[in-house]
């Protein structure tokens, strides 16, 4: 993607960008039949569209008021082949830096298995443009949809350890893989459970990727979990084949987590970071996890499986228990985990649980500002009771139907300790469409508002020394005792 763009050109075709109302103003400062051209051919400045204008190497492109990250996504592939230049005489450093992201991004194809050849138009990049951060992203955001797009034959769980091992040598970053029954010697059962019924060549593992920043041991702890289910049939309870289509992207969590990760080490960003992906694949056979058996955790709890399909918190489970005995300053896990989460917030917007509400409306700030949003739902603590069971500490998965993705987060939050600083993002990990620059496939939804986030929170922290945790305090008789009160049935709409 990144190969479109160039520093310089002996010769490039211009690009005027123009909006719907600026379009009127700039046209009236041009000759007559400049003005009669645009009329004649109806162009009205439409974000993505395009005007060759007569007797020139120039054409007219529209775009979005303000910070415009997508309108020229649609050039790259729509231009003739040829270099391009923008006029730059009202680009703030920020415009110059969307615009060039979103040549980049109309640049992108998954190609792996295709035979045939695809070109693209090259820009002259802006000036003015963080062209640092504008590679940092797209290369981050190639990677989550170049692993995401692959399919399962060729994206297992050891396919899944290449890639954070490869992203990790980029960086001097130490990664170690615990494979198959090392996994119960080492703690880590629920992991070996989900995984175990796959093939011999396709075995759990934890990989594990720790990095230091600049500042050594000195820098807060950020540790990222991503749920790496390299392929989901549902298991025992298995999936109908509609439900199946989709199943290599869910390991779009995990993609996510790296593609953050490998910005953070690209930047350089002062801190100590930790990656855990737990990568299963959720296969049949003789040896998979059954309806109500109940598995002992790394944490110790213990659990009653009513869905062997609601496989991704049962492994990230164990890698956030292992992650919150480090007692991080901040710990993010990314997962697509469940169907409750896209019926309520649809494919494009990634669903945020929280237990601090700083860090929550801090991401959420970000994710507008950035164009990249989220949408926060409540960990609703009444609702643990639906995960109650008869045999053990608690079961995998609510009976019925009801606020699936809360209950799913509030399983999560068994594994997380009231003092460290939580968010849990339910994501989809997959675009239907959005238009040029953001094609049907995978989506590392949520990471650029992340890593906005990411430094914002460094900054703050630089400012503020980070202080010892205070306890949580303890709730008080009223609220536990309303915790346990069973949930209404629901009343028949008539």
């Amino acid at each position: 993607m990144l190969d479109h763009l160039v520093a310089r050109a002996a010769k490039a075709h211009t690009l005027q960008p123009l909006s719907t109302k600026s379009l009127d103003n700039w046209a009236k400062a041009q000759p007559a039949a400049i003005q009669t051209w645009i009329k004649a051919a109806g162009f009205k400045a439409k974000p993505g569209s395009f005007l060759l204008l007569p007797n020139a190497m120039a054409f007219l492109v529209g775009v979005e008021e303000g910070i415009d990250r997508w309108s020229l996504a649609n050039l790259p592939a729509s231009l003739p082949a040829g270099t391009y230049q923008l006029v730059e005489d009202d680009l703030s450093p920020a415009q110059a830096s969307a615009h060039a992201f979103a040549w980049a991004m109309g640049c992108y194809r998954f190609a792996r298995y295709r035979s045939d050849a695809k070109t693209f138009a090259t820009l002259v990049w802006p000036k003015g443009a963080d062209r640092a951060a504008v590679e940092r992203t797209v290369r981050a955001i190639g990677l989550g949809r170049d692993l995401i797009n692959t399919p399962a034959e060729h994206m297992g769980p050891a396919d899944l350890a290449k890639a954070v091992i490869k992203v990790g040598a980029a960086h001097k970053a130490k990664v170690s893989v615990t494979v198959g029954d090392q996994l119960l010697k080492q703690n880590y059962p629920t992991i070996h459970a989900v995984g175990r019924g796959a093939a011999a060549d396709r075995q759990p593992r934890l990989i594990d990727l720790t990095w230091k920043g600049p500042g050594g041991d000195k820098g807060p702890l950020l540790v990222l979990v991503g749920k790496g289910v390299c392929f989901d049939t549902g298991g025992l309870d298995l999936k109908p084949r509609g439900g199946m289509m989709m199943m290599k992207k869910d390991m779009g969590g995990a993609a996510s987590v790296l593609a953050l990760s490998q910005m953070i080490m690209e930047a350089k960003l002062p801190l100590r970071l930790r990656l855990l992906v737990p990568a299963v694949e959720n296969s049949v056979s003789g040896a998979s996890i059954r309806p109500l058996d109940v598995v002992k955790t790394r944490k110790g709890i213990t659990v009653e499986i009513n869905d062997t399909d609601a496989e991704g918190r049962l492994i990230l489970g164990d890698a956030l228990a292992d992650a919150d005995a480090q007692k991080p300053d901040l710990m993010i896990d990314m997962a697509t985990l469940t169907g409750a989460a896209r019926v309520a917030l649809g494919p494009d917007v990634p669903a945020l649980f929280a237990n601090d509400d700083e860090i929550a409306e801090d991401l959420l700030r970000y994710g507008r500002a950035e164009g990249d949003p989220l949408w926060r739902l409540p960990l609703w603590k009444p609702y643990r009771r639906m995960l109650d069971s008869k045999v053990a500490d608690i079961a995998n998965c609510e009976p019925g139907s009801f606020g699936g993705a809360i209950t799913a987060a509030l399983y999560l939050a068994e594994f997380v300790s009231e003092k460290t600083k939580w968010m849990h993002i339910d994501t989809y990990g997959w675009t239907s469409g959005l238009g040029a620059g953001r094609p049907e496939g995978g989506e590392p939804l949520g990471i650029r508002a992340l890593y906005a986030f990411i430094e914002g929170w460094l900054k703050q922290a630089a400012k503020t020394p980070l202080l010892p945790r205070r306890a949580a305090p303890r709730p008080k008789p009223g609220l536990r005792a309303a915790a346990k009160r069973p949930l209404p049935r629901p009343r028949s709409r008539r």
